[in-house]
C-alpha cells in the first residue's frame, strides 16, 4: 500500500469511538503529528446520541501549505471522500460502511474486532447481537484496504487504552506520509501514560504490518473446562467424585459448571441436591434410550436445572453487588489508579413481591393473603432508590441482605421456585418415554426464565405460555421442533406478540 499523496487535496481521517475509548486523544495525536511535520490540521467531532446508541465521529483533515497559502479545511466527513476510517469497535466499522464513509477506490479501514454491545442488541429478549461475519464479508467489497484485529485486548495487555493501539495501527498501515518516529513523538508530547501508550502503539504497529486478520465467528466460542479430579476441599471433592463416578463423561463439564454455580449461590449441600436430581433423571434418560442420543436430555438437565436453582433473588443481588471482585472489576474497566476513589451507584426498584419473598414462607404467605398489608409494603419499598455501594451505610445494608443466604431455604421465594422447578421436571419426565425430543425441548425452554423482578416475571409468564402448548404437541413426531420454534418466537419481542402468533398456529393443529 503506498502512502497517500496530498499536494493539493487534504488527507481526511474519520475516527469512530465511544466514551472511554480515547477517540478525542487519538484525534489530538493525529493533529499534533501533522502540525509537528509542518502541515495544517483541523479536527472536529460529532457526538453520538448516548454511550452505546451511536459512536462519536472525530474528523481530521490535514494539508501541507503551498506557496504560503493557508488551506480551508472541512468540518465534517463527506461520504465517498474519506481516506482513512478508524473504528474502535467492530460494528462501528459496519456502520461506517453503511454511512458511505468507506469506499473501495479510496478508503483504508482500520477496525478493532472486539464488541461493545449496543442498547438495541441488549434489549432483545433473545440473541439480538449483530453478525460480525456480515461486516467482515463487506470489507473486501467496500474498502480499498482493511486492517482488523482485537486492538482492545492488545491495548489492555500492554496496560493502555485502545486509542494507543489504533494510533499504532494507523502508523503500521503506511498510509500517512510520516515516519514511525514522528508518530511516537506525538505520543510523547501528550505527556500522560507515555510508556504504556508506546508499548501498545508498538505492538499494534507490528500487528498492522503483519497484516493477518483475526478469525471471526458469529458467536463467541463457549468452552467448558473439564471437571478436575480434586480441588483440595473435602466437601467439594465429594461432588467431583460423584460427577466422575455416577455420570457419563459427556455430562461432566456441564455438571461441574452447574455444581460450581450452586455452591457459589448457596452451599455444597445445595449442589448435592442438584446432582441427586440429575442422577435420578439420568436413569430415566437411559431407560428411554438416551445413550444412543448422546444423553441429550441429561445434557439439557445439567445446564438448565443449575440455572433454575440459582435464581436471582434479593439475597443473590445483594451478594453480587457487595463482592470485592465486583469493585475490582469496575475499577479495572474504568482504568482507575490506586489512589483514586471510585463510587458505584445502583438503581434499585424493589417490588413488594421481592420483599415478601425474603420472608419465612408462612409469614410471606400471610402478608400476601392480606392486600392491605401488601399495599403498605408497596408504598414503603417500591420507590426507586439510587444506592451508592461505596458508602458505609448502603454497603452494610446490602451486606446484611446478602448474609441471609443460610436461611434462604426457609423463604417464600425459595419454596415457590422449587415448586415451579418440580412441576417443570415432572412434565419433562412424563414425556421422555414417548417423545424424547419434546421432553428435551421442554427442559431447554427454561432459558426463557431469567433475570430479576419484572424481567423474571415476564420470562416466567412466557415460559408458562410456551409449555401450555405441550399437550397439543406430545403426539407429534415434530413436537420438539415446534416447541423450540415457540421458544424462539418468545425471544423475538418483549411484548410477546410473536409468541401469540406462533401459539395460534400450534392450536390450529388440534
Amino acid at each position: 500500500m503506498t502512502t497517500i499523496a496530498a499536494d493539493d487535496k487534504p488527507i481526511s481521517i474519520a475516527i469512530l469511538a465511544m466514551g472511554g475509548q480515547g477517540g478525542g486523544v487519538l484525534a489530538d495525536w493525529v493533529v499534533a503529528l501533522a502540525e509537528a511535520e509542518g502541515w495544517v490540521a483541523q479536527s472536529t467531532s460529532v457526538p453520538g446520541v448516548a454511550q452505546r446508541t451511536g459512536a462519536t465521529i472525530y474528523y481530521v483533515e490535514m494539508l501541507k501549505p503551498k506557496d504560503g497559502q493557508m488551506p480551508v479545511l472541512s468540518l465534517m466527513p463527506t461520504p465517498g471522500d474519506v481516506d482513512v476510517v478508524l473504528a474502535a469497535e467492530f460494528m462501528e466499522a459496519g456502520r461506517s460502511m453503511l454511512r458511505g464513509l468507506v469506499t473501495p477506490d479510496k478508503t483504508t479501514l482500520i477496525a478493532s474486532t472486539h464488541r461493545s454491545y449496543a442498547v438495541g442488541e441488549k434489549e432483545v429478549p433473545g440473541d439480538g447481537t449483530g453478525d460480525p461475519l456480515a461486516v467482515a464479508d463487506a470489507f473486501g467489497v467496500a474498502a480499498r484496504k482493511t486492517i482488523v484485529f482485537d486492538m482492545q485486548t492488545l491495548a489492555e495487555k500492554n496496560g493502555s487504552v485502545i486509542s494507543s493501539a489504533m494510533f499504532g495501527a494507523l502508523a503500521g498501515a503506511n498510509v500517512l506520509p510520516f515516519t514511525r518516529q514522528a508518530f511516537e513523538a506525538a505520543v510523547r508530547a501528550g505527556g500522560k501514560g507515555v510508556e504504556a501508550s508506546l508499548r501498545a502503539f508498538g505492538a499494534a504497529f507490528d500487528r498492522a504490518r503483519d497484516g493477518t486478520p483475526d478469525k471471526l465467528a458469529r458467536k463467541p466460542e463457549k468452552l467448558l473446562p473439564d471437571a478436575p479430579l480434586s480441588v483440595g476441599h473435602p466437601k467439594l471433592d465429594r461432588l467431583l467424585d460423584r460427577i466422575h463416578s455416577e455420570f457419563p463423561p459427556v455430562l461432566a463439564p456441564m455438571l461441574y459448571a452447574g455444581a460450581k454455580k450452586l455452591v457459589d449461590f448457596q452451599d455444597p449441600r445445595y449442589a448435592e441436591e442438584y446432582l441427586d436430581t440429575a442422577s435420578r433423571l439420568l436413569t430415566l434418560d437411559r431407560n428411554a434410550g438416551g445413550e444412543t442420543r448422546n444423553f441429550g436430555f441429561s445434557q439439557e438437565i445439567a445446564k438448565y436445572l443449575a440455572i433454575a436453582m440459582a435464581y436471582d433473588d434479593v439475597v443473590r443481588v445483594a451478594d453480587l453487588k457487595t463482592r470485592a471482585t465486583r469493585f475490582e472489576r469496575v475499577r479495572k474497566e474504568i482504568g482507575a489508579t490506586g489512589e483514586q476513589l471510585v463510587y458505584t451507584t445502583e438503581y434499585m426498584h424493589p417490588r413488594a413481591e421481592e420483599v415478601v419473598g425474603t420472608m419465612p414462607a408462612s409469614l410471606g404467605q400471610f402478608i400476601e393473603n392480606r392486600p392491605a398489608l401488601l399495599k403498605l409494603l408497596e408504598r414503603l419499598f417500591s420507590k426507586g432508590r439510587r444506592v451508592r455501594t461505596g458508602t458505609v451505610g448502603w454497603f452494610l445494608a446490602l451486606y446484611a441482605l446478602s448474609s441471609l443466604k443460610p436461611i434462604r431455604r426457609t423463604m417464600l421465594r425459595h419454596k415457590r421456585e422449587m415448586a415451579h422447578i418440580a412441576s417443570w421436571l415432572e412434565m419433562a419426565s412424563s414425556l421422555l418415554p414417548a417423545n424424547y425430543e419434546l421432553a428435551s425441548a421442554v427442559v431447554g425452554s427454561r432459558r426463557l426464565v431469567k433475570g430479576y423482578s419484572d424481567t423474571h416475571s415476564r420470562g416466567q409468564g412466557k415460559f408458562d405460555k410456551v409449555l401450555s402448548a405441550v399437550p397439543l404437541l406430545k403426539g407429534r413426531e415434530d413436537g420438539g421442533t415446534w416447541l423450540k420454534r415457540l421458544v424462539q418466537a418468545a425471544l423475538q419481542d418483549e411484548a410477546g406478540k410473536s409468541l401469540d402468533g406462533a401459539l395460534a398456529t400450534v392450536r390450529s393443529f388440534a
